[in-house]
């Protein structure tokens, strides 16, 4: 027998994000998310990720660490005006490089600033040094350049915070970059495949237990679960350069939507509120809100959907119980012998909202968010949803809801679409 071939080494990155914003609370990093996405197309598997203040010598740190371990370094952040962006400058220290303006990154932030009216200051000079040997990326929406070099054998990339710049330069020229790059050193790893299922109405527990053992020990695919208060993410990812990891991993999929359909709500990028409205247009559908302690949340998201005004007709905030009788009709007798947060109301919130704007359907919640506001019997997190439709047909349904005030509002605004998505679907059952 002939010896086996061995399969070409992974090529592996690390992503590093910079600015101390992240570590304290004020915003969150979606731009890895986004960078891991595009490497998986190449067949680049994304091992670590690094979350590194605005401190120069941090990032340093941060830097030598990943050169040990990763063939490729995405940075992002750090390269903007001000005095705390200094990742150019700790690029240049960790690769003993010195730092020079560039002509044609200054050039292309001088052109994109005069577009917007204004000339560089000095703070935004800063931003056309590059470090030498290293080669300028261009940024086609924003005026901070971005660069990579070559350092002990791994490419670094550095490229901007902002998400939208960012995603233009690795759409339009790292991710070519890469991939003529690999294909100049015989590199042509599968791309890595990733299929994401969203369920609803179920825990991550009970998932597990659904799907327990439904991988093989020796199979080239990762099952992943994600908890979130909009529900449980399942995901599928192929382990690239491995000729049967598709093969399987179609296979598993059909098994995931056949173990979890009744919860499936979408699989890939779509939304609950995506799902909603396009089954709305499909059925000519048009649609008005009653929310409580919501407060809006459920018509925000509808109407985040582009085209949503073809079917989201209105939306009351209907928070007191003077405000539920007044602008819906919900009897105050009603409200005296179950109270607020009853099925009964929530039933006639959602008739009373559609009755008055003429709409198919009516669609309403109500609850407790806490923290306080509880009773013996009614505690936080108890919500109930109703629909109405104008065919006579009244739903409601009671949910139990645990986690802080923001958690039940979007949990309770996730229950009232699914509710509608059934109810669309077939009937809610």
């Amino acid at each position: 027998m002939g010896r086996a071939r061995s399969l070409p080494q992974p090529v592996i990155a690390e992503i590093i994000a910079v600015g101390s914003e992240l570590l304290l609370g004020g915003r969150t990093d979606s731009n890895s998310l986004f960078i891991t996405d595009e490497l998986s197309t190449l067949g680049i598997e994304v091992r670590f990720k690094s979350v590194v203040g605005d401190d120069r010598a941090d990032i340093v740190r941060a830097l030598k660490t990943a050169v040990a371990r990763a063939e490729i370094i995405v940075m992002t952040g750090g390269l903007g005006p001000t005095v705390d962006d200094c990742t150019r400058e700790a690029i240049a220290d960790a690769a003993g490089r010195k730092l020079g303006r560039r002509k044609e990154a200054f050039e292309a932030m001088q052109k994109r600033l005069a577009q917007w009216g204004r000339s560089p200051n000095k703070g935004q000079l800063r931003q056309a040094l590059i470090p030498t040997g290293a080669t300028v990326v261009p940024n086609p929406v924003g005026s901070a350049p971005g660069f990579w070099l070559s350092w002990r054998g791994t490419l670094l990339i550095s490229l901007p915070g902002v998400p939208a710049e960012m995603a233009a330069m690795m759409r339009e020229s790292v991710v070519p970059a890469l991939a003529s790059r690999l294909k100049e050193r015989g590199r042509t790893p599968q791309p890595i495949r990733r299929q994401v299922f969203h369920t609803w109405g179920i825990s991550e527990a009970d998932v597990d237990a659904k799907l327990q053992g439904l991988i093989p020990k020796k199979a080239s695919v990762d099952l992943g679960l994600l908890a979130s208060p909009l529900g449980v993410l399942v995901s599928l990812t192929t382990k690239p350069l491995n000729s049967t990891a598709a093969e399987t991993w179609a296979s598993l999929s059909e098994s995931v939507r056949a173990c979890l359909h009744e919860w499936i709500f979408a699989e890939g990028p779509e939304t609950m509120e995506e799902v909603v409205g396009r089954l709305l247009i499909k059925d000519k559908h048009t649609l008005a809100l009653a929310e409580s302690c919501t407060g809006g949340l459920i018509g925000h998201r509808l109407t985040q959907v582009p085209g949503s005004s073809a079917y989201v007709d209105r939306g009351i905030i209907c928070y007191s119980n003077h405000a539920k009788i007044d602008l819906l009709g919900v009897p105050a007798d009603l409200i005296e012998r179950h109270g607020a947060v009853s099925a009964e109301v929530a039933a006639a919130m959602a008739k009373g909202v559609r009755e008055r704007s003429g709409v198919s359907i009516g669609l309403s919640v109500t609850g407790i968010a806490g923290p306080g506001g509880a009773t013996a019997t009614k505690p936080v997190g108890l919500v109930y949803v109703g629909l109405n439709a104008d065919n006579g047909e009244t739903v409601t349904r009671e949910h139990r809801f645990h986690g802080d005030r923001s958690v039940i509002k979007q949990r309770s605004s996730q229950a009232a679409l699914d509710l509608l998505r059934r109810w669309l679907l077939n009937g809610c059952r």
